[in-house]
Formats: C-alpha cells, structure tokens, sequence
C-alpha cells in the first residue's frame, strides 16, 4: 500500500480550510483517510497551520511520501521547532 500524506479539504466555496491527513495514495482527495496529523488554513495570517511533527516525521520514516504543499509546511514546522529550542 502506498501511503501518501496530503491535503483534504474541507470549509465553505471560496473559504478553504484543509484537514493534513495520511492517506492511501489512490483513495479520493476528500475520501477516507488512516490519521489527522494537522491542520492548514491558507486564509488565516501568521501562523495558518498545525502540525504534529512527530507523527509526520514517523510516517516519512516509514515511507509516506508528502504532497509538495505539506512537504513545504513539514520543513517550515522543523524551522520553528529549532528556533523555539
């Protein structure tokens, strides 16, 4: 089974708000998912995301490969952690 990590996007028209979620790569974008790892609103100034990094990290180790947008949000995620270390 491929595992993906991506996006699923939930919220009103013209006011997404996204759900990060591990997933099988070849179930729908919204369709169902094996965990919620974070949250991502694209709306929201300043900090629009959450994340649990542990878990991301755990599923990238195990071979779950990110989408390009929560590839960009996993690396922002490690930036503030050692900033805040």
């Amino acid at each position: 089974m491929a595992v993906a990590i991506r996006l699923k996007r939930e919220g009103a028209r013209n006011h997404p708000y996204y759900k990060i979620v591990v997933t099988d790569q070849r179930s729908p974008r919204d369709g169902k998912f094996i965990e919620i790892i974070g949250t991502y609103d694209p709306k929201k100034e300043g900090e629009n995301f959450s994340l649990s990094l542990d878990r991301a990290e755990y599923w990238v180790g195990v071979g779950a490969r990110p989408s390009q947008t929560v590839g960009s949000l996993i690396n922002k995620a490690r930036k503030s952690s050692t900033v805040a270390a």
